[in-house]
């Protein structure tokens, strides 16, 4: 998985839709292979960014789980903290 998409389930308050965005451009960046589309087939690199963002958001509002919801700023002080361990 790309490390840049990040969980989006789960949190209070829910996750935006810039949010939900960024992840689906970021995954349609990987599967495509590039970070900026050539001219021929830009049209279709966002389309699918499009496509890929709206059905995300259905799946975010249909999953069900009994967990309570997560803090942001708790988790990305966790995330800030494993990426000093790993890069210390």
């Amino acid at each position: 998985m790309c490390r840049n998409i990040r969980p989006l389930n789960n949190f209070e308050p829910p996750a935006t839709r810039d949010e939900v965005t960024a992840a689906a451009l970021q995954y349609v960046r990987k599967v495509a292979g590039t970070t900026k589309p050539s001219q021929a087939n830009e049209e279709r690199f966002y389309a699918a960014v499009k496509e890929i963002a709206h059905i995300t958001e259905h799946l975010l509002d249909d999953l069900v789980t009994t967990a309570p919801p997560k803090n942001r700023e708790v988790e990305a002080a966790k995330a800030r903290a494993r990426a000093q361990a790993r890069y210390a």
